[in-house]
């Protein structure tokens, strides 16, 4: 009896490891066995021991990142909003508040097509036993919504317990010892004033990107959180991305090789893309309160209200006065995911060049932007390419010795819609396989999409990808 017949005989004819299925699969997606499936059947039984061991030596562990559930928050929070816009509007209803005028149209979406999960997903979202009690927005139209959110029974969890009082000045809601945290998503040019004082005034404090414009703003505002032990969190969309964790999985085992260059993309190509956002109907001096948009401006740089204030209230990230470019709007999105999956700390040497070559439109925010961050530490170079003026999806990749990881490929970046690994044809570690045609350059060797539970491993043009 051969080694193989005996170790069947020992597992007493049970798939080792893998379920029938996976083996036929696996088999299946082998480019010199594909072709000759049929023929294969016969002697299946001795194959898949061979093939098992295979797919067990190439498939990283099948185990998802820890995740919250059930937080059971006893304690009920009372928090404030500073800052009610786009971004603003969306974290809110992450907390579980949404205005009525949204709940009625996402409603309304999902009965006439039950693709559209937005309505469902915000009903089914955990109570996290709060209540929006203050808000504080420089346009009336925004902070009077903020107050309509706070007052709508149709939430995770019923009615609210309170109704949100609206505060011209964001230092008079700090002042408000009943708040428990804030919501910080103002333009770029107020977040790091405000997040020094809410942490000043004990708040905790949620702030979206990016936190702060200056070197020295950032000393100042870590100096801050660190001294008054608030919890503090930045927001970034991709950093709970479980694609991320999958990413990081495959690089912590080593399975690229070592890694030189690294390269992040953002392509967008549309006016929306570019910020040109609409302006309000409802905007005037009555409604919004210039004097303290512009406050932490240069008083040089200052402008009376008129129409080119109300386009720089609209569309303010295309203006270094209160926004952050391409640098801290869009690659800051991708830089924190490549941070988080490869370790990767402060770079020593950045440099950058960009222009306005595109939208001439008055702003002083280039539309096309390149960086180059170097890590001599570490052997490696980031390279960060963008442009507003063509959607061509390039997605980030990070290039091994062995593999590069592709993620993405979508517009605007791509680290959370999953990622794909293919070997390099001069691999030192895939070499064997590479020769014997197992591996084929032309096919991922891993994938992971959005919504998978595991990362697939030896995977061709017949797999789930």
């Amino acid at each position: 009896m051969s080694a193989d017949e005996q170790k069947e005989k020992n597992t007493g004819g049970q798939d080792t490891d893998m379920k029938r299925r996976e083996i036929l699969k696996g088999l299946a997606t082998l480019p010199a066995l594909g072709a000759f499936f049929a023929s294969l059947w016969a002697k299946y039984r001795r194959d898949a021991i061979k093939k098992s061991n295979l797919l067990q030596d190439l498939v990283v562990e099948k185990k998802a990142p820890a995740v919250v559930s059930g937080l059971s928050n006893s304690k009920h929070l009372n928090i404030g909003v500073i800052g009610y816009g786009g971004r603003g509007s969306h974290l809110v209803r992450g907390a579980g508040f949404a205005t009525k005028g949204w709940v009625d149209d996402a409603s309304k979406r999902f009965k006439e097509n039950k693709l559209d999960k937005a309505f469902p997903t915000f009903m089914s979202q955990e109570d996290l036993n709060c209540s929006l009690v203050g808000v504080c927005d420089l346009f009336d139209v925004r902070a009077n919504q903020a107050i309509d959110a706070s007052q709508n029974e149709d939430r995770p969890g019923g009615k609210s317990k309170e109704t949100a009082i609206r505060y011209k000045r964001y230092t008079d809601l700090l002042a408000n010892k009943d708040i428990d945290a804030v919501i910080v998503a103002t333009p770029d040019h107020w977040h790091s004033r405000i997040t020094i004082d809410a942490a000043k005034a004990g708040k905790n404090v949620y702030c979206e990107k990016g936190l702060t414009r200056t070197f020295d703003e950032a000393i100042n505002v870590y100096d801050t959180v660190k001294e008054t032990g608030i919890t503090f969190q930045l927001g970034h969309q991709n950093r709970q991305v479980e694609a991320n964790e999958k990413a990081k999985q495959i690089y912590d085992q080593g399975l690229l090789g070592p890694v030189n260059l690294v390269e992040i993309a953002t392509n967008r190509n549309s006016p929306w893309g570019a910020w040109v956002w609409g302006i309000h109907p409802e905007g005037n001096a009555q409604t919004i309160d210039w004097d303290t948009f512009q406050e932490p401006v240069d008083k040089k740089n200052r402008i009376p209200f008129g129409e080119e204030a109300l386009k720089r209230f609209f569309r303010w990230r295309c203006w270094f006065d209160y926004g952050t470019g391409l640098s801290g709007d869009l690659l800051s999105h991708d830089f924190d995911a490549i941070n988080q999956i490869m370790d990767l700390g402060i770079p020593k040497y950045a440099s950058s060049t960009g222009g306005i070559y595109y939208y001439k439109d008055g702003r002083d925010v280039p539309d096309v932007w390149n960086a180059t961050f170097e890590y001599p530490e570490k052997d490696l170079t980031i390279l960060y390419s963008a442009t507003l003026s063509s959607n061509d999806p390039r997605g980030n990749r990070i290039m091994g010795h062995d593999a590069t990881m592709q993620m993405g490929g979508q517009s605007g970046g791509g680290s959370v819609h999953g990622f794909i690994v293919k070997a390099d044809s001069e691999s030192t570690r895939y070499r064997e396989r590479l020769d014997s045609g197992i591996i084929n350059t032309q096919y991922p060797i891993y994938t992971y999409s959005p919504g998978s539970k595991q990362i697939d491993g030896v995977t061709s043009a017949t797999s789930k990808y």
